[in-house]
């Protein structure tokens, strides 16, 4: 895991000095909100219905117990003793006092946590695998990238007011749990057909107002030119990008009013200048970031637990939590440990002061004092000897957080909606709650397989749902609340953009939806069809008939 050196701890010691005395002039009237406005956004702290709300960083969703308890202090302290994972990998505090905001940066730059970076037009936080380091079909440990591209694009003076924000994800897996191809640039590790590893390079893709699938426009570029080749694409995009039209600023409008070809042109000629000039990867810096990604101290396990199958039998809801919630890891006797933060009837993504001390423990105890936060609202305990798994389970269960629904229908991305958003039309939080008590039965969950539903409040699709098997859009119609469905999307290597169904829904109505969907699904599923494969072989028009012929 990545250690601040002395510039990193200056350079967030400084900003929090510095926006301390800006929030002093705003609380003294010397400022008014709007020329506060930008100064706070460019420190991750938003205006929402009823409070300020701050979102801190979590580059890569890397992070260590201690900084999780420091993020448990902060919830206690400063808000109302819980936070909120997000889709990008942080965490969101909703009702911190503006007052008390600079107290609070500075108790997380003491665990070297900040809010930089996450908001504003600039170079958002660099997200990655959840099990980056850990699985065993990956070609090597993308967070090393993750974390060049963080110092490099942290302050970048030509960056700093793009046209609008800017989103990187990186994965090193064909099994794309990063959500590359959403993304304004989606980076893919794999090896060549001479067994070199290099990126293959992604951009365009997006949700919001306009969702695109992003393109692909290298194949492989060696791993040493990848800050020209970043640079290049970003000249391109402040040079060529919309600024006249907030709804046409994002790089997947260029990209897709110019086409692939053409854009491939312009970056391929900006990187031919920019590569003479000398910024390419050095082999010793590439070393340097690495070695502080060195591999746990593993023991010699053999791959399977006799103790482990003992504790699983007779313990059904041992046996599904391992079933469902738990991963292969690349080390034989290691497990992968999901933590779902999404309990039946619960808030997607919200977790109490004291359920993240309880996970701290555990990563201190048994995961080599790593934790992860996934783009899905969910947490990971990256490194778990198989013959522990009992003991975290039993904690886990303890603290409310063994839900065993991880990728399962009632595993729900939502974004916070109108319960707290100022751009939200309505709300998301309710719908999620509902339709995970409604399909709650755990038997039928996992029978159903991999189901994933996403919620968003507003067309900005902050809960994704464009990428959802079932995606629901909360729309405003004269002052009532209605949802919008659409289905057949995916987030992953087979990346789509979901299909609008039909008419929107009354917030009574939804759930009865969601509900007709999955019982027309399990009508004409075949033995290991998930619902995405169903959609994609029978298409729209059943679907949209199972869903409105009783209407």
């Amino acid at each position: 895991m990545y250690r601040y050196d002395e510039f990193d701890a200056t350079m967030v010691a400084e900003r929090a000095a510095q926006f301390r005395g800006q929030v002093a002039r705003r609380l003294s009237g010397e400022l008014s909100e709007e020329e506060f406005k930008p100064l706070r956004l460019m420190n991750g702290l938003y205006l929402q219905l009823h409070a300020y709300m701050l979102r801190v960083a979590i580059p890569y969703g890397t992070f260590s117990s201690r900084q999780m308890r420091r993020l448990a202090h902060a919830a206690r302290k400063y808000d109302k003793g819980y936070g909120h994972f997000t889709t990008r990998q942080n965490i969101q505090y909703n009702w911190p006092a503006l007052v008390d905001v600079p107290d609070l940066l500075d108790d997380l730059a003491e665990v070297e946590m900040h809010a930089i970076q996450t908001s504003g037009n600039c170079i958002r936080n660099v997200t990655s695998d959840q099990y980056a380091g850990a699985a065993a079909d990956e070609v090597e440990d993308p967070r090393p990238w993750c974390e060049i591209i963080r110092q490099w694009s942290t302050f970048h003076p030509e960056f700093s007011f793009l046209p609008r924000k800017f989103k990187i994800a990186v994965t090193a897996s064909d099994n794309d749990r990063a959500a590359v191809r959403v993304h304004d640039i989606g980076l893919r590790l794999h090896k060549n057909a001479g067994g070199d590893t290099g990126f293959e390079v992604i951009v365009g893709g997006g949700l919001g107002r306009t969702p695109y699938v992003g393109h692909t426009i290298r194949d492989f570029l060696p791993k040493e030119h990848l800050l020209s080749y970043l640079e290049a694409i970003l000249r391109v995009y402040n040079l060529e990008g919309r600024r006249d039209n907030l709804y046409k600023a994002r790089i997947k409008i260029l990209v897709n009013a110019e086409g692939a070809e053409r854009f491939r042109g312009l970056v391929e000629e900006e990187w031919a200048q920019i590569r003479s000039s000398g910024i390419d990867l050095l082999r010793e810096e590439i070393e340097r970031i690495h070695a502080y990604f060195e591999a746990p101290a593993f023991e010699k396990l053999p791959g399977e637990s006799v103790a482990l199958n003992a504790q699983r039998d007779g313990n059904g809801e041992f046996d599904r939590w391992l079933r469902v919630n738990t991963v292969a890891h690349k080390i034989p006797g290691y497990a992968i440990a999901n933590i779902s933060l999404k309990p039946i009837g619960g808030i997607p993504g919200d977790i109490s002061a004291a359920q993240m001390e309880a996970v701290a423990d555990l990563a201190d105890q048994f995961s080599f004092d790593e934790i992860r936060a996934t783009h899905e609202q969910n947490l990971v305990l990256p490194h778990v000897r198989k013959e522990d798994l009992f003991k975290v389970w039993r904690v886990l269960k303890a603290a409310g957080l063994a839900t065993a629904n991880i990728g399962l229908v009632s595993d729900i991305i939502a974004c916070p909606g109108l319960d707290y958003c100022t751009l939200a039309n309505t709300r998301s939080i309710p719908i999620a709650q509902r339709i995970s008590e409604r399909l709650a039965d755990l038997d039928e969950q996992e029978s159903l397989g991999e189901l994933k539903i996403k919620i968003s409040g507003c067309i900005n699709a902050c809960g994704h749902h464009h990428v959802g098997h079932i995606g629901i859009l909360g729309v405003d119609k004269k002052g009532e609340e209605f949802y919008q469905v659409t289905l057949g999307g995916s987030a992953g290597e087979d990346a789509s953009i979901g299909e609008i169904v039909g008419r929107g829904l009354s917030s009574g109505d939804v759930v009865d939806a969601v509900e007709k969907l999955v019982q027309f699904y399990k009508s004409e599923r075949n033995d290991g069809e998930r619902f995405l494969d169903v959609y994609r072989r029978i298409g729209a028009d059943p679907f949209k008939e199972a869903l409105y012929a009783a209407a």
